[in-house]
C-alpha cells in the first residue's frame, strides 16, 4: 500500500464505525496559554474533555499534523539520528466523547491492524497501566482483560506511569493508556531475544505505533487528579511509523513519505543516500543531513501555511530554529552554499495535495518565505564565521604573531597583516593551526555565536576541531542556563486551579447584540505574574468580546447589586472559555451582576475592525488576488494589517487603496451578518477564509457589499460603513520575508491626524510669509540653500589651498622625516581631510598632525606617507589614539590616515607637542 492509501484506509475504517471525519487543526495553537504548537491529536478537543463545551459529535476521526520541538514533548535532537522521530508528523486518531470506551477502542484497533492492514499478530505487543501507588491509581485490569481476548498473554505487558499514563502537560486531561508495539526484527533475531523484553527500550526496530488513551482525569496545578465529567477515548497512531511497518522498511525515512525528497537532495548534491550507514562510517553525516532536511521542511512549511512566520520570539523563534538547523546541515555536510531548502517545497506540496490543501493554496508564498530566510541565515553564517576568525586572532599572542610574521617575511607589516589575514579567514600556513592547537574557545563566546548568529553548538565545535581547538562546554551551559533562568523569570506565570461557583457548562456570548448583560460568575482563579496578582473570571453570560482574530479584548466593568464595581482590564479566550481579567474579586461571589462593556472603546475598535475588512478587499483589487492576511491587530487607536506581498506598496497604490476604502465608507454600506452558516456553504459562496484559523462546522459571515468584502469573522463590527467616518493609511513597511504591513487610522483618530497636519502646514505658511504656492516656495528655499552650500564649499577649498602653501613652508626635517604639526581654522572634518591629502601630494616623507576646534569640539588628524609607514613602522591609527588622550578622547583609522575627537580643547597644544616624540 502507498502512504496515501494507508491514510485513507484508516479514515474509511472509522467512518464505517460511525465516526465523523474532521479536518486537522492548525499546527500553531491559539487561545491556549499552556501550548505553542499542536503536539498531539487531542489538543483541539481539550475543551471537550474538560467539559467546557459540548461535543458536536460523539465519535470523530482525523489525521492531525503535530509538532514536537519544545516543552514536555520534544523530539528535535533525535530527528535524523534515529529512524522514527520527527518534528512534524501526522497522528491518525479516533475519538469518543462520553460514548464508547475501552472495550470498543481495543477491539477496533486490533481489527484494523490485523484484518485490514494484515499485520502479523505475533509481531504485535500491547501494554496496559500497571498502576501507581503514589498516585493512588490501581492496575488497569479492565484493559488487561480486554486485550487477553485477542492477544496471547505473553504479549500483553504491564507498563509504568512514564509509559502508560498519558498526560498532555503539567496540567490538563490525562489517563491510563494502552500502547501497541511492533517488532520489526528479522526472525533470526527474534528467536534469540524475546521482543517483550525490548518494548519501550528505545530499540529502533521494536517501536510503538499506536496509543489508546483512556481520558478519565484532569491534572490540577497542585498535582492532584480530578475525575473528568465523562470518560473519553483519545487514540493516536504515528502515521509515518505505520507506513514503515506496512511497507516493510527498517526506517520511516525509507518509505514513500520521505524518499521523494531524500532522493531529490541526493540527485542535486551528487551524494548517494546510504540508509544503512552507522555513526562514524562513510555516508553517515550525509544521511543524517538528508533526513534532517526532509523532515524539517515539513515542519517549516506547515507552520508557515498555518500563519506562523519565522521570527525572533516564541513560536516564530522555534520555526526559525528548525529552519536554520536544516540550513546548517545542508551547508555543513551536503555542501549547498546557496539557498536550496526552499526547492523541496513543490515536492512536499504535491505529496499533500488533497490532504492538507492549505499548503497547496499557499505554495508560492511558503517557498518564498523559506528562500528569504535561507538567504538571511547564509549571510549570518558568513558573519558568524568572520566573528569566529576574529576570535582566533585574540587567541594568538603578540610573540606568536611576531614569530609567524618573521617566518613568512611579513615582519615589516607585523602584527597587523597577520591579524588581518586571520580575520579574513586566510590560512597563511599550517603553522596557525599548530599555534592554536590545545587552546580553548570560551563558553561565553560559543554562546554568543549561538545566541547572536544562530550557530548551533555542534557547528562551533566542528569549526574548533578543524583548528585543533576545544570548546568550554561547561561555560557554554552556564551561559545558557543564565539566559533561560532570566527568560523564565520574565515570563513566569503562576496560575491557580479554577474555583467552581456555579455548575454550568455553557457560556453565552451576547456581545454581538448588546454591551450590557446580567450574569453570574461560573468560576474564577488567581494568577500571579511578575509579582502582580490578578483574577480571571468566567461568567455564564457576557457581552465582553475576548481577544481573537486580531481584535483586542473588551474592557469595562462588573457592577454588583450592593454598588461594588470591579474593573475588567482585559478579556481573553482559553479553550473556548471567555475569561475576564480583574484586579480583585467581589465581596459576594455568587450575586447576580451586570457586565458592562466600555462602549467608547468598543465603537472605536469596531471602526478599525470593519475598516480592516474593507482594506483587505481594496488591496486585492489594487495589488492582486495573491494578497492574503498574515496577521492583524485591531484596537481603539489604530489598525495594523500584515499581508502577503513581495514588493513595497507604492505611494500611488496606497492612494488607490485609500480611495476605494473611503468610497465604501461614503456609500454607508450596511453590515450583512450571517450566523451559524454551514462552513462548506460559506466557502462555496466565495467567502474569504484566513489560513491558520480553525473554523467549526458552522461559521459567521461578515459582508460589506456582496461583490466587495465577504469574510469569515468572529469579531464585532459597525452596523454600516458610514460609522467609520474616514480612513487613512499612516505607514507601510516590511515585517518578514514576503510579508508587508500597513498601519491605518479611522474616525476621530483621522480627524486629529488631519488637524495636526493642517497645523503644521499653517505654521509653514507663516514662516514662508503666506505664499500662494507652498511647494514652489519650499523648492526655491532648497535651491537657494544648495547654491549657498556650493559657495561655502568653494570658499573652504580656496582657504584650504591657501593653508596648504602656508603649512608647506613650516616643514621641519627630523631624522629624514618632514614634520608638520599645526593648528588650523577650518569648519569641518572634510575640509581638514582635504587639506591633509593636498599636503601629502606636495610634501614627500610627510608626518602631518593637524589640530582644530570644530564647533567647540577638539579634533586631531594624522597623515603619514606610505613609505614611512613601511620603513619606519609608523601607524597613524596607533599614534592618533595616543594623542587623543591629551584631549580626553579617542579615535583610529588606517596606518597612513587617522582622526580623533575629544572633549578638552585645552589639550590641543599638548597633543601637537606630543606628536614630535614619535619621530625624535
Amino acid at each position: 500500500m502507498t502512504a496515501t492509501q494507508i491514510r485513507q484506509a484508516f479514515l474509511d475504517f472509522f467512518a464505517a464505525k460511525g465516526h465523523v471525519i474532521v479536518p486537522s487543526a492548525p499546527i500553531v495553537i491559539k487561545n491556549d496559554p499552556t501550548l505553542m504548537f499542536t503536539n498531539a491529536g487531542m489538543n483541539q478537543f481539550k475543551s471537550l474533555f474538560l467539559g467546557e463545551e459540548p461535543a458536536k459529535f460523539p465519535r470523530v476521526a482525523d489525521t492531525q499534523r503535530c509538532l514536537r520541538v519544545s516543552g514536555k514533548h520534544n523530539d528535535l535532537e533525535e530527528v535524523g539520528i534515529d529512524t522514527y522521530h520527527h518534528t512534524m508528523f501526522e497522528m491518525l486518531g479516533n475519538w469518543s466523547f462520553g460514548d464508547y470506551f475501552k472495550k470498543e477502542a481495543i477491539a477496533w484497533s486490533w481489527e484494523l491492524l490485523t484484518e485490514v492492514y494484515k499485520i502479523d499478530k505475533d509481531r504485535l505487543y500491547v501494554t496496559y497501566f500497571e498502576g501507581d501507588e503514589k498516585e493512588g491509581l490501581a492496575k488497569d485490569t479492565e484493559t488487561y482483560n480486554f486485550w487477553k481476548a485477542f492477544v496471547k498473554e505473553s504479549n500483553v505487558l504491564p507498563g509504568n506511569k512514564k509509559d502508560n499514563f498519558w498526560e498532555m502537560g503539567e496540567t490538563g486531561p490525562c489517563g491510563p493508556s494502552s500502547e501497541i508495539h511492533y517488532d520489526n526484527r528479522p526472525d533470526s533475531e527474534r528467536s534469540l531475544v524475546d521482543g517483550a523484553t525490548l518494548v519501550n527500550g528505545d530499540h529502533d526496530q521494536v517501536i510503538e505505533i499506536w496509543n489508546n488513551v483512556f481520558m478519565q482525569f484532569n491534572r490540577l496545578k497542585d498535582g492532584s487528579l480530578q475525575p473528568l465529567p465523562a470518560q473519553h477515548v483519545d487514540t493516536g497512531m504515528g502515521y509515518e511509523r505505520l507506513v514503515r511497518v506496512l511497507q516493510g522498511k527498517n526506517s520511516n525515512y525509507d518509505t514513500d513519505v520521505f524518499q521523494p525528497m531524500i532522493q531529490f537532495i541526493a540527485e542535486k548534491s551528487g551524494k548517494a543516500y546510504n540508509s544503512k550507514a552507522k555513526p562514524g562510517e562513510d555516508g553517515w553525516n550525509d544521511a543524517v543531513a538528508m533526513r534532517v532536511m526532509a523532515d524539517h521542511i515539513r515542519a517549516i512549511s506547515f507552520a508557515i501555511s498555518d500563519g506562523q512566520l519565522p521570527s525572533n520570539n516564541k513560536a516564530g523563534y522555534v520555526i526559525r530554529r528548525i529552519l536554520r538547523r536544516a540550513v546548517r546541515y545542508q551547508y555543513q555536510y551536503i555542501g549547498f552554499k546557496e539557498p536550496f531548502l526552499n526547492t523541496l517545497v513543490p515536492l512536499l506540496v504535491e505529496q499533500f495535495k488533497g490532504v492538507f490543501d492549505e499548503l497547496w493554496n499557499q505554495k508560492d508564498f511558503v517557498q518564498k518565505v523559506i528562500l528569504e530566510e535561507e538567504i538571511s541565515f547564509l549571510r549570518t553564517l558568513e558573519n558568524g564565521l568572520q566573528k569566529f576568525n576574529v576570535y582566533l586572532v585574540k587567541l594568538i599572542d603578540r610573540e606568536e604573531k611576531h614569530s609567524l610574521a618573521k617566518k613568512h617575511d611579513l615582519l615589516s607589516e607585523e602584527p597587523k597583516s597577520v591579524g588581518e589575514s586571520l580575520k579574513k579567514g586566510f590560512d597563511l600556513s599550517e603553522d596557525i593551526n599548530k599555534i592554536l592547537t590545545g587552546k580553548a574557545i570560551s563558553g561565553d563566546f560559543a554562546f554568543e555565536l549561538s545566541d547572536t548568529y544562530g550557530f548551533p553548538l555542534d557547528l562551533t565545535e566542528l569549526m574548533a576541531r578543524e583548528k585543533g581547538l576545544i570548546v568550554d562546554i561547561e561555560g557554554y551551559n552556564k551561559a545558557l542556563t543564565i539566559q533561560k533562568t532570566r527568560s523564565r523569570a520574565a515570563t513566569a506565570i503562576d496560575t491557580g486551579d479554577w474555583v467552581i461557583v456555579k455548575d454550568d457548562d455553557t457560556v453565552e456570548f451576547t456581545g454581538y447584540d448588546e454591551t450590557e448583560s446580567v450574569a453570574h460568575i461560573v468560576k474564577y482563579r488567581k494568577v500571579k505574574a511578575k509579582g502582580t496578582e490578578q483574577y480571571q473570571i468566567v461568567l455564564d453570560k457576557t457581552p465582553f468580546y475576548a481577544e481573537s482574530g486580531g481584535q483586542v479584548g473588551d474592557k469595562g466593568e462588573l457592577v454588583f447589586p450592593d454598588g461594588e464595581i470591579i474593573a475588567v482590564t482585559d478579556t481573553k479566550k482559553e479553550n473556548g472559555l471567555i475569561v475576564h481579567f480583574t484586579d480583585k474579586l467581589p465581596a459576594t461571589i455568587d450575586d447576580a451582576l451586570t457586565a458592562i462593556v466600555d462602549a467608547t472603546q468598543r465603537n472605536s475598535t469596531e471602526n478599525n475592525h470593519s475598516a480592516t475588512h474593507l482594506l483587505h478587499a481594496a488591496m486585492k483589487q489594487v495589488l492582486g488576488a495573491h494578497v492574503n492576511q498574515k496577521g492583524s491587530l485591531v484596537n481603539a487607536e489604530y489598525l495594523r494589517f500584515d499581508f502577503s506581498h513581495f514588493a513595497k506598496v507604492t505611494d500611488e497604490e496606497v492612494a488607490k487603496i485609500e480611495a476605494i476604502v473611503n468610497e465604501k465608507i461614503r456609500e454607508n454600506v450596511f453590515l450583512k451578518e450571517e450566523r451559524n452558516v454551514p462552513y462548506q456553504q460559506a466557502i462555496s459562496s466565495g467567502v474569504t477564509a484566513l489560513f491558520g484559523e480553525k473554523y467549526g462546522d458552522f461559521v459567521r459571515v461578515i459582508t460589506f457589499d456582496d461583490k466587495f468584502s465577504k469574510e469569515l469573522c468572529g469579531g464585532t463590527h459597525v452596523k454600516a460603513t458610514g460609522q467609520i467616518g474616514f480612513f487613512k493609511i499612516v505607514a507601510e513597511s516590511a515585517v518578514a520575508a514576503g510579508v508587508r504591513r500597513i498601519e491605518a487610522i479611522t474616525g476621530i483618530a483621522v480627524e486629529n491626524y488631519i488637524n495636526e497636519q493642517s497645523k503644521l502646514v499653517q505654521q509653514l505658511k507663516e514662516l514662508l510669509k503666506n505664499p500662494k504656492d507652498i511647494s514652489k516656495s519650499v523648492e526655491s528655499l532648497l535651491d537657494e540653500n544648495a547654491k549657498l552650500k556650493k559657495e561655502i564649499e568653494k570658499s573652504i577649498l580656496e582657504k584650504s589651498s591657501g593653508l596648504k602653501n602656508e603649512l608647506a613652508q613650516k616643514v621641519e626635517t627630523i631624522n629624514g622625516i618632514n614634520f608638520i604639526a599645526q593648528k588650523v581654522q577650518l569648519p569641518n572634518a572634510d575640509a581638514i581631510k582635504n587639506l591633509a591629502y593636498q599636503l601629502k601630494d606636495i610634501v614627500s616623507d610627510l608626518f602631518l598632525v593637524l589640530a582644530a576646534d570644530i564647533d567647540g569640539k577638539p579634533s586631531l588628524t594624522v597623515m603619514i606617507a606610505e613609505n614611512l609607514v613601511k620603513e619606519k613602522n609608523l601607524n597613524a591609527g596607533t599614534i592618533v589614539r595616543e594623542l587623543a588622550k591629551e584631549i580626553k578622547g579617542g579615535g583610529g583609522g588606517q596606518p597612513f590616515f587617522a582622526t580623533a575627537g575629544g572633549s578638552d580643547i585645552s589639550g590641543l597644544n599638548n597633543a601637537l607637542e606630543k606628536a614630535r616624540t614619535f619621530i625624535v
